[in-house]
């Protein structure tokens, strides 16, 4: 699909001109505003928010590190390139109230009709999307209906930011902090190996393809990459209580089950993976190992080329300190969290 500056263009065939002025009677010439968030990834634990475009430096476009920094305030050109447009076309909506065992919320389905097509959604790796308002609701698009080239006319499907997403909507920078973790598990253990550095005495390198958390893995990425998933119920405590120090440190002795999902990834680059994760375990304590995890491969399949892709699994019992966690992420913090500024003074 064409980038949103290429369809202001349109192809202005006589169909599209006639449907376009349909389109432009029956919704009064109606105008939807865009405006432009990236894509910002927390070094600590892999938690993606979409940050409003002005309030990012250059540092942040395009996720340039796997766990990027980023400066409020510091405007920079290529962020800042129309940080808002404004789009013909036709509005739809409806409302369901949806209610479950932890939330009760508005589950609005939006349907727009739009004259030019507004972004790129098969871009590898898009990192800009364009969040839409209309009546103080703000949504944006998961689905493209089939398009009918000669008649250029784009209908777009998707939901309003749901009320328990909206924290992972940042409009100020009073909205985002990355001094703390997310996650409760050991999530910040296993992105840590990102950014390992390989000592001399030992044998195994880290692995040379980046690790993400389950569900957040950059859209459209080609492999070699992995992915951690977690199954929240494997995460118990295997103590009698917590342990709680002269400063009211916490300290629990947990358990879970850890599955590392490879895409892309040959035999001996998943055994040397294999390899590091007992050496990491051995010297540094962080995690320890309940389990003699094996690789297994795993099925994918794509029926229009009839191929399998290269994925592989393998399944980690481990054991930790919820505490421990903590402490790795002040050591991260030293290297990778953001720089804030507001106004002119810096905030660490």
């Amino acid at each position: 699909m064409a980038t949103l500056d290429e369809a202001r263009t349109g192809q202005n065939t006589p169909l599209n001109a006639a449907l376009d002025q349909g389109i432009e009677t029956i919704s009064y010439n109606q105008e939807i505003e865009f405006t432009k968030y990236v894509r910002l990834v927390l070094p600590l634990d892999g938690f993606v928010f979409w940050v409003k475009a002005d309030l990012l430096s250059q540092s942040a476009l395009l996720n340039a590190a796997l766990y990027n920094g980023a400066v409020f305030n510091q405007n920079e050109t290529v962020i800042t390139s129309a940080p808002t447009v404004s789009i013909k076309g036709s509005f739809h909506y409806e409302t369901q109230s949806t209610q479950d065992q932890t939330e009760t919320y508005a589950n609005n389905h939006v349907v727009f009709t739009a004259e030019s097509e507004i972004q790129d959604f098969n871009e590898i790796g898009p990192n800009v999307i364009f969040i839409g308002t209309f009546d103080g609701m703000r949504f944006a698009f998961s689905s493209r209906a089939y398009l009918y080239r000669q008649a250029d006319i784009f209908h777009y499907s998707g939901h309003a930011v749901y009320s328990i997403m909206d924290s992972q909507i940042i409009d100020t920078s009073d909205g985002l902090t990355s001094k703390e973790l997310v996650v409760s598990n050991s999530i910040p253990i296993w992105l840590s190996m990102n950014t390992y550095q390989k000592l001399e005495i030992e044998y195994f390198a880290p692995p040379d393809f980046p690790l993400y958390p389950s569900f957040l893995s950059p859209q459209n990425l080609p492999p070699p990459y992995a992915t951690v998933h977690i199954e929240p119920t494997t995460t118990q405590g295997i103590q009698a209580a917590p342990f709680l120090d002269s400063t009211l440190s916490h300290y629990q002795l947990c358990q879970e089950t850890v599955r590392i999902g490879f895409y892309g990834v040959r035999n001996d680059d998943v055994l040397n993976f294999m390899d590091f994760v007992n050496q990491f375990s051995n010297n540094y304590d962080t995690i320890g190992l309940m389990n003699i995890p094996v690789v297994q491969d795993d099925k994918r399949t794509q029926n229009e080329f009839n191929v399998l892709a290269i994925r592989k699994t393998a399944e980690f019992q481990i054991n930790y300190y919820q505490n421990s966690m903590r402490d790795i992420a002040r050591q991260l913090i030293l290297e990778a969290i953001p720089s804030y500024y507001v106004g002119v003074n810096k905030i660490a």
